[in-house]
């Protein structure tokens, strides 16, 4: 499937931005082109996420860099309806911990969908879809086409 950029959330003033080290960089820039990108043991072929030196399943140090398919589902949610410093103008908006299908969680927005408990099912496939938040392009997830609620 085609990455989806989707234009949504835009941020104002003030809003935090993460800020890519080293060890991050990769996703980053891999999300800035479309892509999901996750790390892999080359020792057990752990895919993990979040970014880090070694790998958590078996602590190999042989890790790297791997697209994975942008499919997930979802396995838990919240409805945020405090928003955030320069997210004023956005709500309220879905804060989403999903399962790649690769094996890793990733938290992220789920957009796509209402923000009401009917809209988001828990196990709903998704989709990885991508969101340029002045200037930083954030990796979001949507209701798989054909699986909405």
């Amino acid at each position: 499937m085609v990455p989806m950029f989707v234009s949504g959330v835009t941020p104002g003033e003030g809003a935090a931005q993460a800020l890519p080290t080293p060890t991050t960089r990769p996703f980053w820039d891999a999300a800035t082109e479309g892509r999901l990108a996750v790390q892999q043991c080359g020792s057990c072929e752990t895919h993990f996420f979040y970014p880090r030196i070694a790998c958590p399943s078996c602590g190999s140090r042989e890790v790297s860099w791997v697209d994975v398919s942008g499919r997930a589902t979802l396995l838990s949610y919240v409805i945020n309806h405090l928003p955030a410093p320069g997210f004023e103008a956005v709500g309220p908006h879905v804060i989403a911990i999903v399962q790649l299908e690769e094996g890793p969680t990733m938290m992220t927005n789920i957009i796509g969908s209402d923000a009401v408990p009917d809209q988001l099912v828990i196990d709903m496939p998704l989709q990885v879809a991508f969101e340029d938040r002045r200037g930083q392009v954030v990796p979001v997830f949507a209701p798989r086409e054909g699986h909405a609620a």
